[in-house]
């Protein structure tokens, strides 16, 4: 298939929508002109799995600038913009993704974006929340334990396993649960083990193939770059991986300046409310609970928040907010923002005391931090849909909440997510650890790691004139008086913007 969008016939707005953008990513406009004529990533195959926006279009169109073979797919079921998805499947760019999809239809976008026209996987991902890397390690998980049973001609009478030849004989899904002893599974899980089952069945040893092939993952985000370090700290991490997430670049101005003019973006446009006056109360005072909470404090709402560890919570005292647990806002907060990337955060008990006409939303990576199945299953609520990704839950005391993308990021299913700008800054980071990665292809090793320093100092200087920004020239005398070199870089890696 060449592409799955919402409708092409919107390919001419996204074309617009891209044009009017790109201005407003010096970053990725420079990196082209600077880099485009080597064609320093001529030859590798990019699977990307990460938000189909506008932004994310000029950066799928940099990759090719730079001679990529690209395919995509987004990481959100709400975050794609379906004029961007078509405006760059009409290019002839293989898109998997529209605003809306199922968790069945996700996982099956990110699989058909990772398979090339000659069956075979990509060399590089471009990952966002770790999903594409997810696939290919459960999946060869799945297939070695296929294997395993083929060889040892294990039979499972009590599940209902008669015989089992060679992975092909599983004849239904749950005969694959049963022998990979998943036991319950989430709606979302689910998805992501049928779409396993269903490659294995297909093709026995694509998963093997396909990790094999891959010769590197750049990763985006907080979460996504958890689960690689803890891949990495267990070797079981399958090739070599960047931490995009953590260069300054992308931290401070993603997670912090990103959320701190999105999050409100996505409220009001969800909501129409008011936030002058309100209490709002962030769960979490990391980079991203730092934008938001300072966000919603511009917005003049009275906001406190939540921390578990000392020295962020020590932080948000320094910066004026108060700090407390959920367990005590359910009866003063009318609004309630996630952020931390962990799960059960706020939990259906809390959902199920809080005040009458409450928001509730989420800006931290998966739809885990609030607990979403918990609340729609709740004895006695009631699911009444505003608009698309806005739902109103009545309780049977009377009272109600509004969810709002369903727990999922509610600055790209509710808005449009982060300004260019500040994507600009993300981007030129994933576009240089794409070019380190496929540079050092024969030689990487299975590990995390982060961008040079001077690389990070890099796309920050590419985004200075836009900002009519004037660097100060270090003297000879004053470079050598703190030990730095006259062009930088200027602070050591240990040291804490």
């Amino acid at each position: 298939m060449k592409y799955k969008v919402k409708d092409i016939k919107l390919a001419d707005l996204g074309r617009k929508l891209i044009e009017t953008e790109e201005p407003e990513m010096p970053g990725l406009m420079q990196t082209r002109t600077k880099y485009g004529p080597k064609k320093p990533l001529k030859g590798a195959r990019i699977m990307g799995s990460l938000h189909m926006t506008v932004e994310t279009a000029i950066l799928i169109e940099t990759l090719k600038e730079l001679g990529a073979d690209v395919r995509w797919a987004s990481c959100n079921i709400f975050s794609t913009n379906d004029a961007a998805a078509a405006a760059i499947a009409k290019t002839g760019t293989p898109v998997f993704a529209w605003k809306g999809e199922t968790v069945e239809e996700y996982w099956w976008c990110t699989k058909e974006a990772m398979t090339w026209p000659d069956g075979k996987g990509p060399d590089l991902i471009v990952d966002d929340g770790g999903d594409a890397t997810l696939l290919i390690h459960k999946g060869l998980e799945a297939e070695r334990r296929l294997a395993a049973v083929k060889e040892s001609k294990v039979v499972k009478e009590s599940k209902g396993i008669d015989s089992l030849k060679c992975p092909k004989d599983l004849k239904d899904f749950k005969d694959f649960k049963d022998i990979m002893g998943l036991g319950d599974l989430s709606a979302e899980e689910t998805a992501l083990y049928f779409t396993i089952f269903t490659t294995l069945k297909k093709s026995p040893h694509w998963f093997s193939e396909a990790a094999a092939r891959v010769k590197g993952v750049s990763e985006e985000t907080t979460t996504g770059v958890h689960r690689l370090y803890q891949l990495e700290a267990k070797g079981e991490l399958l090739f070599p991986a960047v931490n995009v997430n953590d260069s300054v670049t992308k931290s401070k101005f993603d997670n912090i300046y990103g959320c701190r003019e999105s999050l409100v973006d996505g409220i009001k446009r969800a909501t129409d409310v008011m936030l002058a006056g309100k209490n709002a109360f962030v769960c979490g005072y990391g980079d991203v609970g730092k934008g938001c909470a300072e966000s919603l404090r511009e917005n003049h709402c009275r906001v406190r928040v939540s921390e578990v560890d000392p020295i962020c919570a020590l932080q948000a005292c320094m910066a004026g907010f108060d700090v407390g647990t959920v367990e005590d806002a359910l009866r003063w907060a009318n609004l309630f923002v996630t952020t931390t990337g962990n799960v059960d955060i706020i939990t259906a008990e809390h959902m199920a005391k809080m005040r009458d006409r409450t928001i509730v939303c989420n800006i931290g990576h998966f739809d885990d931090e609030i607990q979403v199945a918990r609340l729609m299953s709740w004895p006695g609520v009631k699911r009444t849909n505003i608009k698309p990704q806005v739902d109103k839950f009545t309780f049977p005391d009377g009272h109600s909440i509004y969810l709002l993308a369903e727990g999922r990021l509610v600055n790209l299913g509710c808005a449009t997510g982060h300004p260019g700008f500040v994507m600009s800054n993300s981007f030129t980071n994933q576009c240089l650890a794409q070019m380190k990665l496929w540079k050092e292809r024969a030689s990487a090793k299975p590990q995390v790691v982060r961008l040079p320093k001077e690389l990070d100092e890099e796309v920050a200087r590419l985004h200075l004139a836009a900002c009519g920004a004037k660097l100060t020239k270090l003297t000879k005398r004053q470079a050598d008086y703190i030990g730095v070199n006259v062009n930088g870089p200027f602070k050591p890696d240990y040291y804490r913007y």
